[in-house]
């Protein structure tokens, strides 16, 4: 429906037909909204004498003319339905620090307007200058179906207009009066279920009203209902939109603040308040500004209201446009080659400036309809023009329209499409963003945003408005269908301009909930309970060892407490020693003391469980002895060891400095996964098993140890058993991202989609940078054609990975980095033995070559390193072998414009190499070659392909070209150990033992030190050869083959013993390897000894 309100001025009715004046008076969404404060005001004044006619437009193609009627009884036709009438009361209590045009008091008196009506005047209070006016004057409207409705208490306020009456003057008639201030009034509180509030509002004074330095005035209102306007179903299903247009920069050249006609700026779309109603938002008050300076921030908002009489009432209190950064928002302007544009635009180009914001309040339809509308067409409308008032030419055809009223024209018709789509992620409640103007064309208005319609030509198109346009030349005309369409000239010049406009829509509540933090992390402690670690209690032997040295220290408490009692304080620092004579004296006067008294037999009988205790548990005796001797050896070996026993728990009790001392292990937990890692390289899966399980021992409350041994079973393809690690994992840390991540991959797998999201959403809470777990969580959701909500995950991904970029500009290949991952580019500084047979030559050449390879990784740029978030997925995917996600994650690779073709082929190889399909592997590594030839990972994997073909030969030429590249591989270990066996098995020992060197050099482990001593032993360096196997044994004292060949060295070097003792350990150990058992045989019968059986 649309109103045009025609006033009278001078005391004199003039009815002025209807016009697109929007920097006057404008219809917004279809009711008066955008009056002038001036003429509302005048029209107030001359209420007795006044008549307003209005034109209504009930229904398309008819319109109902209304003479006589009054602002004040006939208020503005609405469509929204919100329920019976409810009569809405503001009360202007008093008025603060008021100050007139007089020295000693002022008259003065209020008057209340609210949507362009006046609903009242105060009385006329002449109250001295240091007092407060007390109004208390009340005047009310009704919110109802045929009046105010919900949507105008959303977007407008109640006006209060303190006007001064000034002392008559000789010969004067009339009263004089003089506005000395207007405030503005917030009604938003009574959408929020609020029957009554009190607010003290700022009174913006008048151009040329008096100032007072020190206290501003103030107006002190009350605002209340009798009954809530909205029930508590209807507050939270209901919602509130804002639109916030802030500027358009880069405007048109020829645009001007001082041209001629005088233009106005508008900004026009369309939004659903209800099921069955949309309505039309204009933003009329844009001005011209001239470039040279940024926009002051943070800069308040204004109401959508025409010009007041007082400056600055126009502002929103508590509302401001706060400075972000270009590339963290939305819009069509966020890549980085669009940030120098953005900042000389922003800074020395015109602009067009609103800093208005248009408030909405819609209904539980009209929140369904949005959402629908939104998912249906994600771009959005926003349609600019500048409208120019013009002034009728004369002539005979149209002399009966001589009534000197402007025209308005529409001209530079624009259009903005806008992405609401990130309002349906979840939990977003704002978007923020620059976005292009386009020149405006219903074609491709149709074809973006599924509209036939423009929202300003429905405008010009109602009924009032028709006439005013028949002499103006607007810029765009309606073509017939089969006409081809105009070529938008004025339009065009924002594409040449590469004009944008700041647009912000912002929702109170979210379209599309997301479950908080809380929520997700009691979803998951009710799928996976918390376990915490129990307390290591002492059992057997050592819990009676413990019993025992606690009553220990228990009686020698008591003991000492005795002593004190005697004696007085029995250790003075700093004091004389006591005498041995005294002291004997004191020993025989206590021990007689403790007889005396009884407590010699207490303490005898405390200790007596404990001792029975160490003699069954520690000293396994429970059977009587068969002769005296056997019991007096018996009760020497006891005595020995509990005074043993006494004195370590007098020492722990009495010593100050005393500690308990713990022995670190030989290997650490990070040597032992090490070691996993090469038993599964192997293949021997069983000792990968143990060195896993062996961290878990040491140390079962670290999440990380249960990880990883999930990850191996996930190796194995024993799911059900990995999805107990990860949750065990969980358990013992319910922050655990991977294991969060990997648990979702498997309920995914299980078809337990639910806790798949719950375990996803609660990763990205858990680590809201980590861009593994947001690529995964948009992988799920694209699977559940959840398409909105994948494209946020990938959104925040992307976003997460520039910042990772941004804030490590030196990194290398690998942008994110996992806790699992063994790299290979980390190396020793220390040897932990030195072998020998090396030069200072070779030692000086390897130095050489690292300081070249270091040099040239340093030379590499950040930006020639290109990845993606589905690269950095597939990584962790791999790492840990999930291979059904890895797959579909690779898939988006392939689709995204920013891959990098010769990392895909890698990791689509990979893929295929743990799938066992050779071929395929094949095709992919060919084709990353044809990529990027210099690679060093695709020669590394290409090697791994022919080792495992067992094509040694191909294998070896893959090896040595990734290890004589300038870049090192990722995983360097896996090289060293393959190529040095290859060498041992074709008999190039030397070559063997400088691989294998620099193997133990860089990661030592049993298999490395193994190789070396192998090699060494071939050469015949004995002594390095033993030195090596020595450091393997050491380090995993159950490998058969090492055993097996110290006892060659042992042999070959003489030493009796220790080859028959190397000889039964590798029997024991079960050798398998039938050469290396002949070739011991048979030394051991040449040299005549190492094997007990001769």
């Amino acid at each position: 429906m649309c109103k045009i309100c025609l006033y009278s001025q001078r005391n004199k009715l003039k009815i002025r037909k209807a016009s697109l004046n929007f920097s006057v008076a404008r219809i917004y969404r279809s009711t008066e909204r955008d009056c002038s404060q001036a003429a509302r005001l005048q029209l107030s004044r001359e209420r007795t004498r006044c008549h307003v006619v209005a034109v209504e437009t009930r229904t398309p193609g008819r319109a109902v003319l209304i003479r006589n009627t009054h602002p004040a009884l006939h208020m503005m036709e609405s469509h929204r339905e919100f329920g019976k009438a409810v009569t809405v009361q503001i009360t202007v209590l008093r008025g603060n620090h008021l100050r007139g045009s007089g020295a000693e008091s002022c008259l003065s008196f209020v008057r209340v307007e609210f949507n362009g009506c006046a609903l009242g005047d105060s009385q006329k209070l002449d109250v001295a200058v240091d007092k407060d006016a007390v109004y208390n004057f009340t005047c009310s409207f009704e919110c109802s179906e045929g009046a105010q409705t919900l949507d105008d208490l959303a977007h407008k306020p109640v006006i209060l207009t303190v006007v001064e009456i000034l002392p008559k003057e000789k010969k004067q008639k009339e009263e004089k009066t003089a506005v000395l201030g207007q405030a503005v009034v917030d009604l938003l509180p009574l959408l929020k279920g609020q029957c009554r509030f009190l607010s003290c509002v700022q009174l913006h004074l008048a151009s040329g009203s008096p100032v007072d330095d020190g206290v501003k005035p103030t107006l002190d209102v009350s605002v209340s209902v009798q009954e809530p306007l909205l029930s508590d179903v209807q507050i939270s299903e209901s919602n509130l939109l804002m639109v916030t247009v802030e500027t358009a920069y880069s405007i048109p050249d020829i645009w001007n603040a001082a041209s001629t006609p005088p233009s106005s700026y508008v900004a026009a779309l369309q939004i659903p308040l209800s099921a069955g109603e949309a309505q039309a938002l204009l933003f009329s008050n844009g001005t011209v500004k001239m470039g040279g300076e940024r926009e002051t921030v943070p800069r308040p908002k204004k109401w959508p209201v025409g010009p007041l009489l007082a400056p600055g009432a126009e502002i929103i209190e508590g509302q401001f446009i706060d400075t972000e950064p270009m590339d963290m928002g939305h819009g069509d302007l966020t890549d980085i080659e669009d940030m120098d544009f953005r900042a000389d635009a922003e800074c020395n180009r015109k602009r067009v400036s609103w800093d208005t914001m248009q408030r909405c309040f819609i209904d539980t339809g009209g929140v369904a309809c949005l959402s629908r509308k939104i998912a249906e067409c994600r771009l959005w409308p926003i349609e600019i023009m500048r409208c120019t008032q013009t002034a009728p030419t004369k002539s005979a055809k149209n002399s009966k329209e001589k009534q000197g009223e402007d025209e308005a024209q529409i001209s530079f018709h624009g259009v903005v499409y806008m992405d609401l789509a990130p309002l349906l992620y979840p939990g977003v409640r704002r978007i923020h963003g620059a976005y292009r103007i386009y020149p405006f064309y219903e074609s491709d208005l149709l074809a973006k945003a599924q509209r036939t319609h423009s929202v300003l030509k429905e405008q010009l198109r109602a009924p009032g408005n028709k006439d005013a346009f028949k002499k103006g030349k607007p810029a765009q005309t309606d073509s017939p269908p089969d006409m081809e369409v105009q070529v938008n000239m004025e339009g065009q010049m924002y594409a040449e301009s590469r004009s944008y406009i700041v647009i912000e829509i912002a929702l109170e509540k979210p379209l599309v909930p997301k479950r908080p933090p809380e929520v997700l992390a009691k979803r998951v402690m009710e799928l996976i309970p918390p376990r915490p670690p129990l307390p290591r209690r002492p059992a057997g032997a050592e819990r009676a060892v413990h019993e025992y040295q606690s009553q220990i220290a228990s009686v020698a408490a008591q003991v000492l407490d005795q002593y004190q009692q005697l004696f007085g304080e029995a250790f003075v620092p700093g004091g004389i020693p006591v005498d041995p004579t005294l002291q004997e004296h004191r020993k025989a006067r206590l021990i007689g003391e403790l007889n005396y008294s009884g407590k010699y037999f207490a303490f005898k009988e405390q200790m007596k469980y404990s001792v029975v205790r160490i003699v069954r548990e520690k000293l396994l005796r429970t059977e009587s002895f068969s002769s005296p001797e056997q019991l007096q050896a018996f009760l020497s070996q006891l005595y020995v060891f509990l005074v043993d026993e006494m004195h370590a728990a007098l020492n722990k009790t009495l010593s100050v400095d005393s500690q308990d001392t713990h022995h670190e292990p030989l290997l650490s937990c990070s040597q032992l996964k090490l070691f996993a890692k090469e038993a599964e390289l192997n293949t021997d899966y069983q000792q990968a098993a143990q060195y896993y399980q062996e961290c878990l021992v040491r140390d079962g409350s670290d999440p990380s140890h249960w990880f990883d041994y999930g990850a191996f079973y996930m190796r194995t393809a024993e799911h059900i058993k990995a999805e107990e690690c990860f949750q065990q994992a969980l358990s013992i840390d319910q922050t655990h991202t991977s294991s969060l991540i990997m648990c979702g991959v498997l309920s995914e797998i299980n078809g337990r989609y639910e806790d798949a999201e719950t375990f996803f959403e609660r990763a990205t809470c858990v680590e809201p940078s980590n861009v593994v777990a947001w690529t995964v969580l948009g992988l799920f959701c694209q699977s559940q054609d959840k398409s909105i909500q994948a494209e946020m995950a990938f959104l925040e991904a992307n976003k997460q990975l520039s910042s990772v970029l941004q804030n490590r500009p030196m990194c290398g290949t690998e942008i994110t980095s996992h806790p699992h991952t063994e790299s290979g580019e980390k190396k020793q500084q220390e040897d932990k033995t030195t072998a020998g047979g090396e030069t200072l030559n070779k030692e000086n050449k390897l130095q050489i070559i690292q300081d070249c390879k270091q040099e040239a990784r340093h030379q590499i740029s950040p930006s020639s390193v290109k990845t993606t978030i589905y690269m950095e997925t597939v990584r962790f995917l791999l790492q840990n072998y999930a291979l059904q996600m890895a797959q579909r994650a690779l898939a988006q690779e392939l689709l995204s414009p920013d891959r990098g073709l010769g990392s895909y082929h890698l990791a689509l190889a990979q893929l295929q190499l743990l799938r066992g399909d050779h071929s395929s592997a094949e095709e992919s590594l060919r084709e990353a070659l044809m990529d990027n030839y210099e690679d060093p990972d695709i020669w590394a994997l290409w090697g791994h392909l022919h080792y495992m073909r067992r094509d040694f030969s191909q294998a070896q030429s893959c090896y040595e070209r990734t290890l004589d590249s300038v870049l090192d591989a990722s995983d360097k270990h896996s090289i060293y150990l393959r190529l040095g066996s290859i060498y041992l098995q074709d008999g190039e020992y030397k070559k063997a033992k400088s691989t294998f060197l620099q193997a133990c050099r860089s990661s030592p482990s049993c298999l490395t030190w193994l190789g070396l001593g192998t090699a060494c032993y071939r050469l015949d360096e004995l002594t390095e050869a033993e030195d090596a196997l020595t450091e393997a044994n050491a380090l995993n004292n159950r490998n058969a083959e090492v055993w097996g060949f110290l006892a060659l060295v042992c042999l070959r070097a003489g030493k009796k013993l220790e080859a028959e003792q190397s000889y039964k350990y590798a029997i024991k150990m079960n050798l398998q390897k039938e050469s290396l058992l002949q070739e011991i045989h048979d030394l051991q019968a040449r040299v005549g000894f190492g094997n007990p059986s001769f």
